[in-house]
């Protein structure tokens, strides 16, 4: 491979002859070969984007010329839309600051900066005038994560909630025997099942976006130890403001350069109200699993869409592919969390030293978390089809039903009346005529599963 060499404080360096970084970037690849992950796309752009407002706010306050300013704003802003990024190659195990990205991004915008405007300009000394890595990475994994929740995440869950109460509407009439430690119980309506999951998913929704207010809130101007060392007064606060006509969003600047420096808990919680929405999207797939089971032996009170073969062996056999799917993303996106936890705990006096694992966690479970509540809505909850006939015929044999009887005959007759209807196979009405004096009429009221409902 053709190379050619560069020179820094470190001393002379071969960079392969068509890469746009520099001699930082390139220690950093030969340096940390331990996976073949890279930084993911979302966060490398929303570090361009921070450098396209830096260097326009620079410019403003009369610290870049407008020629460099105008050239890195525009490279900057073709990083942010998804441009050359083939050009960040770095391994997400690096050093715990994110320097080694984040200068990546500083070398790749000077390059580029330096061909189109045919001046000089410097990694260093333009292109991160009045920044340092460790306020600009973590201020990076807030905006990222912010623009995916909003312009992803929450659409994609407001998409499988309306689809589930679509369901539940549709189905409401439908009553079918409730399950408590996966065992009979009292009857309630479909409804009122598929309401559950939608209500799941509307309060995750709603839990993220009460977690956003504080991630809105960004470390720029902080510089390296949160002091401000090195940047402008006004260059924090117009630098927010460029993001926020940019993006649409509210970004703030933090009130404690310290403490958000030095520690990550916003992007905690903000992981911890991930994991709480994968936990319920774990509860609504294999609720689903369990109720599409059969054909003939199992449960078969709904029949999922056949999306594909289920068997390499057994002909004719299906699975419930999707759920089983959001369930395995469930399964990493709780993993992730704990990951997180140990991160967000690795703020060692003023720096939190995990911030590339940070970034790459949580980017992972917002595009895992929308993509799968997508899947689900189009794929399984949409397509899902209720055994109306099947359930009705075993709600009348649900012994559970003997509970509305313990207030007029007592709780051991009732008992006696369930472990009979059970045990030979009868229904409920059928015991209770023998066993007390209730007469026919009013056994049929008492026994009326949707009488039990609620509704």
């Amino acid at each position: 491979m053709k190379a050619r060499t560069e020179h820094d404080g470190m001393g002379d360096i071969e960079i392969p002859a068509g890469a746009l970084w520099g001699p930082q970037t390139q220690r950093a690849f030969d340096h940390f070969q331990i996976s073949d992950q890279t930084l993911p796309e979302p966060f490398i752009q929303a570090i361009a984007l921070i450098k396209a407002g830096a260097a326009q706010v620079n410019m403003e306050l009369g610290l870049l010329d407008p020629d460099r300013a105008e050239a890195i704003t525009a490279v900057a802003l073709q990083i942010a839309t998804g441009d050359y990024m083939d050009q960040f190659p770095l391994d997400v195990f690096q050093t715990g600051s994110g320097t080694s990205t984040h200068m990546n991004v500083n070398e790749v915008v000077a390059r580029l900066a330096s061909q189109q405007s045919g001046l000089p300009v410097r990694a260093n000394d333009h292109v991160n005038l009045g920044q340092s890595s460790n306020d600009i990475m973590p201020s990076a994994i807030h905006l990222c994560c912010t623009q995916m929740i909003t312009d992803e995440l929450i659409p994609a869950l407001d998409e499988l909630a309306s689809c589930i109460e679509n369901k539940a509407r549709e189905f409401a009439h439908v009553i079918k025997t409730g399950r408590t430690h996966l065992m009979d119980a009292m009857p309630l309506s479909i409804g009122q099942e598929f309401g559950a999951w939608a209500a799941q998913v509307r309060s995750g929704s709603e839990r993220i976006e009460a977690t956003l207010h504080r991630v809105y809130s960004l470390t720029i101007g902080g510089t390296a130890v949160g002091t401000g060392v090195n940047t402008h007064p006004l260059f924090a606060e117009r630098v927010i403001d460029w993001l926020n006509e940019e993006t649409g969003l509210p970004f703030t600047t933090t009130n404690n350069h310290f403490a958000q420096q030095s520690a990550q808990d916003h992007l905690v919680e903000l992981s911890g109200q991930l994991k709480t929405l994968a936990v319920s999207l774990m509860k609504i797939g294999n609720d689903l699993r369990w109720m599409n089971s059969g054909p003939n032996e199992g449960l078969a009170e709904i029949r999922l869409a056949v999306l594909q073969q289920g068997s390499s062996i057994m002909p004719g056999k299906v699975n419930p592919v999707i759920p089983e799917a959001v369930c395995m993303v469930c399964a990493q996106v709780i993993g992730l969390d704990v990951a997180n936890t140990v991160a967000g705990q690795s703020g060692n006096f003023q720096l939190n030293v995990m911030l590339p694992l940070l970034a790459t966690n949580l980017v992972q479970m917002i595009q895992l978390l929308a993509n799968s509540a997508h899947s689900l809505a189009e794929l399984s909850i949409q397509e899902l089809e209720v055994q109306e006939i099947a359930l009705g015929e075993k709600i009348k044999h649900n012994p559970m039903l003997a509970t509305v009887l313990s207030p007029l005959v007592g709780y051991e007759l009732s008992a006696h009346i369930a472990k009979r209807a059970q045990s030979e196979g009868r229904t409920v009405m059928d015991i209770a005529l023998e066993e007390t004096n209730l007469d026919e009429n009013e056994l049929e009221v008492l026994l009326d599963p949707e009488r039990m409902i609620g509704q």
